[in-house]
């Protein structure tokens, strides 16, 4: 389970947000340039981004919206490539990833990075709503459930 939390006019730059694994929790927080993470109980560090386009956080759907909001990935075209900071949860590893984000429209879009690949679909804002095999979006971001 992910919760996040951001801004109403979220650009991507800036975000907090809690992960809840069978058996971590996981505390993040986006500021710019530099992620700091931190598995409870256990251990934490700043990562920065480096000469990378994105931070991709393990298990996080969120990290999965930066570069379909960044550049309108949400209509069907030509692929794109990117180099992300990618972190491992909840080893906190980072490393280097190559991923390709390609539009099929209707928002969705394919994600491929190292032989896996997944069809995203995104809501009209650019945020994820299903990653299959990962996570579906329960409540609507506008929503105030009762």
């Amino acid at each position: 389970m992910e919760i996040a939390h951001l801004e109403p006019d979220w650009a991507g730059e800036r975000a907090r947000g809690t992960q809840i694994g069978l058996e971590y929790e996981l505390l993040y927080e986006l500021d710019g340039t530099l992620l700091r993470v931190e598995v409870v109980g256990a251990a934490a560090r700043t990562i920065e981004l480096g000469d990378a386009d994105f931070f991709d956080l393990g298990l996080s759907p969120l990290f999965n919206s930066l570069p379909v909001l960044r550049d309108g990935l949400l209509a069907a075209g030509p692929a794109r490539d990117y180099v992300m900071t990618w972190v491992d949860v909840p080893s906190l590893t980072a490393t280097r990833a190559e991923q390709r984000y390609t539009p099929l429209g209707g928002r969705v879009v394919r994600y491929a990075s190292s032989g896996f690949t997944a069809e995203i679909e995104f809501d009209a804002e650019g945020f994820v709503l299903h990653y299959p095999g990962l996570a579906r979006r329960v409540v609507a971001m506008h929503e105030n459930p009762r």
